[in-house]
């Protein structure tokens, strides 16, 4: 192991491979802060070329590869486990925009770009980079390829997968594969860019990325909408798609509980209704045309789901500052959970039909089985993502439901199955859900999927331990 340094120190420089443990903490344990792994280094290169030379020498020397970007996932998959056999290869150095182009509406970016950094190039460029997180200002395009991310604004503009035209990649062996091509058509063999999106670091290490750029919106407008029901929230989604056709960019789903929650933990974001409603939409209406063109759009749609009884009750943001206030009480649901508690967490997508009946069915499995228990659903409606998370009964230690984690997921997750849903939408599989991966997907399916890992990573370095058993 001293050679390997030694060699890694020769390529990145001393200071960026980090041995002792204070330098090596931050790299190692997840971003919930529920699990802490061991690795002998972290190497931070500074070029794709570095990263080749890191990866051939730890090809040569047997030792196996942690890629992270900003250490945002919520499935372990960024951080190394416990054998401490593993280096962390970082891409926090890599973050420079290589190249805008306005015309062909693109942009060019090195891995380890923070999310936002991608969107404020774009802005400057009067451009729009659509995918929208709430960990905007800390995750990477990186990572938002390898987990092909979502966000806000799928139902409009797609996956990070979707938004993404070529890539730059290092191989398992250290060799570069430059598949940066700002094409939009490119039909010469085998696509191998759609096989390195999503498969967290399993396959080789994204350095690099042209991703797709939008005109910006003349307008944006912000709803929000109260219903009795999920089925009324499907009901005002279609609704909505037909009035506003592509105009529609964002449809988010909250649970009564969920925003009871915000107003808990955060008293200075805004409740825009006097009375409870038991489930919640948030839309948000874009317009290539004009403003009025925009509130013509979503006042008719609005006035339109009122007079048919499938809303209750709606606010429209009249400002960017209400606008912005709006999304902040969506954004603040996860930090409100992680003030309340512990909590089990799933990240699953269903077909859109099915949601109501996946949400009365699976809360009706829970209560039976923890009565009490509290379901915590909010999400993408617009595309089928759902966070259905739950906080233990009032009374219950949150350690202890946390014990349960495993059958709570059994109920979850055979649900989701039963009602043709997938168990990850967006977060990816990691080591948190590899063991569950292998109980929904058939046989041939994961067959395929070895022989893909073992054909590109002969020898198995590249994030071992993560999606496939």
């Amino acid at each position: 192991m001293t050679a390997f340094l030694a060699r890694c120190r020769a390529i990145a420089g001393s200071a960026h491979v980090l041995t002792a443990e204070a330098d090596k903490a931050p790299f190692l344990t997840d971003w919930r802060g529920r699990f802490t792994g061991k690795a002998v280094a972290v190497l931070r290169p500074g070029s794709t070329g570095e990263v080749a030379q890191l990866v051939a020498a730890c090809a040569e020397h047997g030792v196996p590869i942690v890629p992270q970007g900003g250490n945002t996932g919520l499935v372990l998959g960024g951080v190394p486990d416990g054998a401490g056999n593993a280096v962390v290869l970082s891409l926090v150095r890599m973050h420079s925009v290589r190249q805008v182009d306005p015309v062909n509406h693109t942009i060019t970016a090195d891995a380890g770009c923070l999310l936002q950094q991608v969107q404020q190039a774009a802005t400057e460029a009067g451009c729009l980079f659509p995918l929208s997180l709430a960990s905007e200002g800390s995750c990477t395009v990186g990572g938002n390829l390898s987990t092909n991310a979502g966000g806000t604004a799928v139902l409009r503009y797609g996956n990070t997968r979707d938004l993404c035209l070529g890539l730059e990649v290092v191989t398992p062996q250290g060799q570069i594969w430059d598949g940066l091509r700002g094409l939009r058509k490119d039909n010469t063999g085998y696509d191998l860019r759609d096989l390195f999106i999503g498969a967290e670091g399993t396959l080789g290490i994204i350095t690099g990325a042209v991703m797709k750029l939008y005109p910006q919106p003349a307008a944006c407008l912000t709803a929000l909408v109260a219903m009795n029901s999920a089925r009324a929230a499907l009901d005002l989604l279609t609704l909505m798609q037909d009035q506003c056709g592509a105009g529609l960019t964002g449809f988010e789903l909250m649970s009564d509980l969920a925003l009871e929650l915000v107003a808990t933990h955060f008293p200075a974001l805004p409740r825009p209704f006097s009375v409870r409603h038991a489930q919640y939409a948030l839309i948000e209406l874009s317009s290539s045309q004009s403003q009025d063109h925009a509130e013509t759009l979503l006042e008719r749609a609005i006035a339109a789901a009122l007079e048919q009884d499938i809303a209750d009750d709606a606010v429209v943001a009249t400002s960017l500052a209400q606008s912005r206030a709006l999304w902040q009480v969506r954004e603040h649901i996860s930090m409100a959970q992680a003030a309340a508690g512990k909590n089990i967490k799933h990240d699953v997508s269903l077909p859109i039909s099915r949601i109501a009946d996946f949400i009365a069915h699976t809360d009706a499995l829970l209560d039976a089985a923890y009565p009490g228990c509290q379901v915590v659903c909010f999400g993408h409606l617009g595309d089928g993502n759902l966070h259905y998370n739950i906080a233990p009964p009032h009374g219950t230690h949150h350690d202890a439901f946390l014990a349960e984690q495993e059958a709570v997921n059994r109920i979850v997750h055979d649900s989701v199955h039963a009602h043709a849903g997938s168990i990850s939408a967006e977060h990816g599989i990691g080591a948190l859900k590899r063991d569950e991966l292998v109980r929904y997907k058939s046989d041939v399916e994961l067959n395929m999927m070895r022989a893909i890992k073992k054909a590109l990573d002969p020898l198995g370095i590249m994030n071992p331990g993560k999606v496939l058993t």
